[in-house]
């Protein structure tokens, strides 16, 4: 049985440079690509001031919104939480989450970030398939503490050879986390195993820079594709990455 997944950094919802909202449209790229689990960054639970502004912002929180009527398990983690709301991660499942847990892994008070994990029942395996969504620091030191961090939980939770997918916007462009995180867990990126390095994934325009990730244990990866370009570039800055996934046992 193949498992489709899919990491996106939405932007909040808005396109490049936050000229226009596209949560809308949003929705329905996302649904065209027709997978069982998202991993969301950028996700914004709550924002008092949209709804004015914008007469058709979504009345829930945009997880919610998104998952609607196609993913019926969710979860959320809030990092960055201010005045006038909050953004985060987000999971969409559509298998059954049996737990969920949002860690606090910011580095300083100006950069907000979060690991949401969660454990999710899927038919392939006896025992629960361990699924982290990850925005990672733009700073070099953040993002290896973070990734340490990581790297601990998952040990204590995870260990030996338990289902694990890592996926979202890793921030980094000089591939450390191979040798990091992957190196350390036993993870497969999803693009390196055909390619020898991840997918170029920022701008969505064209990409250039090696941003976003997707780390795999105890499953296969058949093929992962960059979503990228029209009508991709009008959504986000960051390009959307899917792979198909089957269970190595």
């Amino acid at each position: 049985m193949t498992l489709r997944i899919c990491t996106y950094n939405i932007h909040k919802g808005f396109s490049q440079f936050n000229r226009r909202m596209v949560v809308h449209e949003l929705r329905e790229r996302l649904r065209s690509l027709d997978v069982d689990l998202v991993f969301l960054q950028e996700v914004q639970g709550l924002h008092l001031g949209h709804p004015a502004r914008h007469p058709d912002w979504p009345l829930q929180p945009q997880h919610e919104f998104l998952a609607e009527d196609a993913w019926h398990q969710t979860a959320y983690g809030g990092n960055a939480v201010y005045d006038h709301g909050h953004h985060g991660n987000a999971i969409l499942s559509r298998h059954l989450i049996l737990s969920t847990a949002n860690q606090d892994v910011s580095d300083h008070r100006f950069e907000r970030r979060g690991l949401l994990h969660c454990e999710v029942e899927m038919p392939q395996f006896d025992t629960p398939v361990h699924c982290v969504c990850v925005h990672l620091g733009l700073m070099a030191g953040s993002r290896r503490r973070q990734m340490a961090a990581l790297a601990e939980r998952m040990e204590q939770l995870a260990p030996g050879d338990t289902p694990l997918i890592i996926a979202g916007d890793f921030n980094d462009w000089r591939n450390h986390a191979d040798d990091l995180l992957g190196s350390r867990l036993g993870l497969t990126e999803a693009f390196g195993a055909g390619r020898g390095r991840p997918a170029r994934s920022f701008p969505s325009a064209l990409p250039f820079f090696r941003l976003d990730r997707i780390y795999v244990r105890g499953f296969r990866v058949r093929q992962a594709q960059v979503h990228y370009g029209a009508p991709w570039a009008q959504i986000s800055d960051h390009a959307a990455l899917t792979a198909d996934l089957e269970p190595e046992r």
